[in-house]
Formats: C-alpha cells, structure tokens, sequence
C-alpha cells in the first residue's frame, strides 16, 4: 500500500523559507516521478515541481527560481525547499505520485504573511 505522508508546513513571513518533506511508504521514491502540488482556498490544485526517475526537475513558472525540489534515496524522501516566499505562496501543499493511479498525502498547510 502506497503511503505519502508531508509534513514542514507552518506560518511564515513573506520573504522567508520553509522546507517540506514527503516520506512514501510503498514506492522508492527514485523509481517514479513525484510532483507538490498545491491548493489556495477557493482555487484548483495545481502542480508546484516534479522530480523524474532521472533526477530531472521540472517548476510552474509562479515558483522558478525560489523552489528546488529534490530526493533522499536512502531515506525515501521527497523534499521541497521553498525561498523568497510570498503571500501568494499560503496553500495546502501535497505530495503526489501515480502508480497506475494517482496517490495523494494528507497535505500540508502553508501560509505567508505580509
């Protein structure tokens, strides 16, 4: 059974940084693609970053350059560092894969003030 489990999110002021960890249980994370996404109140999830089998990485453009997302084989962990946060930044983030299906953690809630 595939488990992905974030955690790292909290209140932070704009300009700041928080790192956020997805452990999976399941999957080697290094096999399969692993994608944050996020959600703001009232808009659709949208996809942060991706990190290929390959070690390839992939940003939207809202977060180039202020996001690295990255992986700890030995510790079957995903990670997103996030830098230079802004306000419009605050939104539950979620680690997902697909595995014949998609898998979703819990999700993490971020929020920057002004």
């Amino acid at each position: 059974q595939v488990q992905l489990v974030e955690s790292g999110g909290g209140l932070v002021q704009a300009g700041g940084s928080l790192r956020l960890s997805c452990a999976a249980r399941g999957i080697i994370v290094s096999i399969f693609a692993m994608h944050w996404y996020r959600q703001a109140p009232g808009a659709q999830r949208e996809l942060v970053a991706t990190i290929t089998s390959s070690g390839n990485t992939n940003y939207s453009d809202s977060v180039k350059g202020r996001f690295t997302i990255s992986r700890d084989n030995a510790k079957n962990t995903v990670y997103l560092q996030m830098n230079s946060l802004k306000p419009e930044d605050t939104a539950v983030y979620y680690c997902n894969t697909k595995v014949i299906r998609d898998y979703w953690g819990q999700g993490t809630q971020v929020t920057v003030s002004s």
